[in-house]
């Protein structure tokens, strides 16, 4: 899974879309990361979370986060999102 995540919104969706790959719901995902399901339903449509909660979300699901320069885009910042 190789995902550019540029906003809380699109972690959001890349969590999701990982948890679902791992065949969890939002409840057994909580329950494995003390985390609650509202938590991860939050976390999911990118309402934000503290950078513990991402972590612990993210180690769960045998990720890492990567970071890089931001490739260039011809479109302003503001049409990207």
């Amino acid at each position: 899974m190789h995902s550019v995540i540029r906003s809380a919104q699109s972690l959001g969706l890349a969590l999701r879309q990982a948890r679902q790959a791992a065949g969890l719901t939002q409840k057994e995902l909580g329950a494995r990361t003390n985390l609650r399901q509202a938590t991860i339903s939050s976390l999911e449509a990118g309402e934000g979370a503290t950078l513990d909660t991402v972590f612990a979300v993210i180690t769960h699901l045998k990720l890492e986060l990567h970071m890089d320069k931001r490739s260039f885009s011809p479109a302003p910042l503001e049409d990207i999102f």
